[in-house]
């Protein structure tokens, strides 16, 4: 039945509850979750009502001994699960759904949960790592940033998490460190970090080589150049990469030899034309990738995928920002709730319709809701 691969993936999930709270089975709970999140549930109350509307259908392959849970339950069981288990079961089960491609970018991106702080108890809303394969459109992990740290310790035990060989590694210029830039080559991927003022002189370095090598234009330097133009809605966008190898050459970068892997820098230039206004913008990176400029400027815009595939769909579909869910483990376990429906919703392909519509569908049709679990 529909839930024997869920139960198959969760099993190795620990019952946090002692005696007499095992009124219901954990399984059941978390099975029961899963579904009403994908059927277009945002809180435990509408969790329990999905279940209750549901309930003959749901008895037909959940043992469900004492009933519907109630919201209480519901909210209480997942504020102790661990969390870290709790992923565990999603990424056996993701893992299964994946085709990995080689060079597929994975997008490594933090996101505030902006209402699940507590002034109460003097907890700040937290904020979650989430590696996002570009290509599947799928959530492969996800990591707490501790409340007394940010996103630079999440990033290499979310990275530990995953698989990540063959793969192009996007992230940010707070994720761009030589220790995470090493731990993405011991793990035979490669790297295509932003750079910032955050690196001490690398980003003002990368800067002057590529200023030094247009005003000469890059005449007998090891470098490649393409441009991309999009337009529609009005605007039209146009985007310029021109990269750089064999940087050793160039005798002001300081400190090259110590990012493991590094092979090229980037510059790319990103222009908006919106009738007579113009904008103009320039961006760099240092990349583990050969000096080829088209496949680096498309991990580029493949990056920004996890903005708008990933983090506007929470707040926009299942209104993540509006959250207030935040007792124990309970905000991180929810933020996967959404997570494994949104990663399950996208890929079921058959309708042209958006994330929220897919929901309602799922909520309305059985045969729906057991294609999208069974993909």
């Amino acid at each position: 039945m529909s839930s024997s691969g869920i139960k198959r993936h969760f099993e190795g999930v620990e019952d946090p509850r002692t005696g007499n709270a095992k009124e219901h089975l954990l399984i059941d709970i978390i099975v029961i979750a899963i579904m009403a999140v994908i059927c277009g549930a945002d809180t435990w109350v509408e969790i329990e009502e999905f279940g209750k509307a549901k309930q003959e259908w749901l008895e037909s392959f959940l043992e469900l001994p004492n009933g519907i849970p109630s919201h209480d339950t519901f909210g209480r069981v997942f504020s102790l699960l661990d969390p870290a288990q709790f992923q565990a079961g999603f990424r056996s089960w993701i893992g299964e759904v994946m085709k990995k491609t080689e060079g597929e970018v994975i997008a490594i991106d933090g996101k505030m949960l902006r209402r699940s702080h507590d002034q109460g108890i003097g907890k700040a809303a937290i904020t979650m790592v989430s590696a996002w394969a570009t290509g599947n459109q799928l959530v492969l992990g996800q990591e707490k940033v501790d409340s007394k740290s940010n996103e630079i310790t999440a990033i290499p035990k979310l990275l530990d998490l995953l698989n990540i060989k063959g793969c192009i590694v996007t992230i940010d210029a707070m994720g761009t460190q030589r220790a995470i830039a090493e731990q993405i080559i011991d793990q035979k991927a490669d790297y295509l970090l932003s750079l910032k003022g955050n690196q001490g002189h690398l980003h003002e370095d990368i800067v002057e080589v590529f200023t030094y090598a247009q005003e000469r234009n890059f005449e007998g330097m090891t470098s490649d150049y393409c441009r991309t133009i999009n337009k529609g809605h009005g605007r039209i966008e146009i985007r310029e990469c021109w990269t750089l190898s064999h940087l050793d050459s160039f005798a002001y970068i300081r400190h090259l030899d110590a990012w493991p892997g590094l092979q090229t820098a980037v510059m790319i230039r990103r222009e908006r034309r919106i009738g007579d206004q113009r904008e103009i913008e320039d961006v760099f990176y240092i990349s583990s990738l050969p000096p080829i400029a088209h496949p680096i400027l498309e991990a580029v815009r493949d990056h920004w995928k996890i903005e708008n595939g990933l983090h506007w769909v929470l707040d926009i579909a299942f209104r993540e920002d509006e959250s207030r869910i935040r007792k124990g483990f309970a905000d991180q376990n929810f933020s996967l709730l959404r997570q494994i429906a949104l990663s399950l919703l996208k890929q079921e392909t058959s309708g042209r319709c958006g994330t929220h519509a897919k929901r309602l569908k799922a909520g309305w049709d059985h045969s729906y809701l057991l294609k999208v679990l069974t993909l």
